[in-house]
């Protein structure tokens, strides 16, 4: 298992989630995923791409003006 991270601060929906996207077919079933982004928007239109994509959703902070959602990578096809 190996930790990652993707910067798409200053991106508007839909862009978070089609990066978080093409990133994850980089990565290995259990990999984790820190996004890092300002579109509040991602707070849940990422959860909501994890469920219907089978990957798992962990968490969301905020650290200044960055949201920092955390996602664990699933069975990829």
């Amino acid at each position: 298992m190996s930790h990652y991270t993707l910067d798409v601060r200053g991106l508007l929906c839909p862009m978070p989630v089609i990066r978080t996207q093409n990133k994850v077919k980089e990565l290995q079933a259990g990999d984790t995923l820190e996004i890092f982004c300002t579109d509040p928007g991602a707070n849940s239109d990422i959860p909501a791409w994890c469920r219907i994509m089978g990957h798992k959703y962990l968490d969301t902070r905020e650290q200044g003006n960055d949201i920092i959602i955390r996602v664990e990578v699933g069975e990829v096809d």
